[in-house]
């Protein structure tokens, strides 16, 4: 961590980045970085950039920004396990790269990484980084970083949540913004995401063992009037039902590949998850599926990993 800080001294500019089809600790991590570097350092030129996802601009907006060719930069990647899904390519070009992440750290990129697969989330990674270097924080970093940390834990309810994770969270805490505000707008969704947990419930396939599945195909998409990212939103629907162990949600994508996003309670699955394109944690991770066929092998291998 002090490594860190010293690079961030030694540059004007820094770009912070986050991963692509971002969740509320990818915005939480990268938002709340940027917002203990603004307040610590007035004077550098510091910017998250990135899309803006419409779902999460109540968090944060991202900055637009030209560079110039002769310019160095810091580039820091949070929350993202590998290059491919690290958002905005201009870390590519920086002088110098660093990885802040709770992700197995199986594509090690960067100059300098902090990496820390035990941790809860990369919100709560930055937010130890501030405290254990005397940053200074303001109530909107300690929004962002405790939104993230509430993402990623589940409201503390997953097992990577861990005493030092609620620590955390509550020296957060101890920053004037508006907490239940916060947790109103994240438990909250649009009636067409209530439909599609209505869907969900009522078209998932259940194994003898515990192992579920549910296929969102382009056509059910637009019959929900729903994007890809809004789907994120049903992810943990399967999980709230007694004896179901392990599910995958495939979603087909625009161009006819299915985004595999998988969780389970107890029984590791980022292995099946490495198999298929993809990784992540043991109980959360995603995958790839380019056949109807692999959605297929991907269910068998779901309910092998039960048995």
């Amino acid at each position: 961590m002090n490594e860190i800080l010293e690079k961030i001294k030694a540059y004007e500019i820094i770009l912070i980045h986050r991963h692509k089809n971002p969740d509320p600790d990818a915005i939480g991590s990268q938002a709340g970085l940027r917002a203990i570097l603004r307040e610590n350092f007035p004077e550098k030129r510091i910017y998250a950039v990135g899309y803006d996802e419409p779902t999460l601009t109540y968090l944060a907006e991202m900055d637009t920004i030209e560079l110039s060719e002769d310019e160095k930069y810091l580039s820091i990647v949070c929350d993202t396990a590998n290059t491919p899904r690290i958002d905005d390519e201009r870390y590519q070009k920086a002088d110098f790269l660093i990885k802040i992440d709770h992700h197995p750290n199986d594509d090690a990129y960067g100059d300098l990484l902090l990496v820390e697969p035990e941790r809860s989330s990369a919100s709560e990674i930055v937010a130890d980084f501030a405290f254990e270097n005397g940053l200074n924080l303001n109530k909107e970093a300690a929004r962002l970083l405790y939104a993230g940390i509430i993402g990623d834990t589940g409201r503390f309810l997953y097992p990577a949540t861990s005493p030092n994770t609620l620590k955390v969270a509550s020296k957060l805490a101890e920053y004037p913004f508006d907490r239940p505000a916060l947790g109103r707008e994240m438990s909250s969704f649009d009636m067409k995401v209530a439909r599609l947990q209505g869907f969900v419930y009522e078209n998932m396939e259940v194994s003898e063992n515990g192992a579920a599945r549910v296929l969102l195909t382009q056509e059910i998409l637009k019959k929900f009037d729903l994007r890809d990212a809004e789907t994120s939103s049903i992810v943990s629907t399967p999980g709230n039902i007694r004896g179901i162990e392990s599910w995958a949600i495939f979603v087909e994508q625009v161009d006819g590949h299915f985004r595999v996003r998988m969780r389970s309670k107890v029984t590791p699955i980022n292995e099946i998850a490495k198999r298929h394109d993809g990784g992540g944690h043991a109980l959360a991770s995603g995958a790839n599926s380019y056949s109807l066929e692999e959605n297929q092998q991907i269910w068998q291998e779901l309910q092998d990993n039960l048995k």
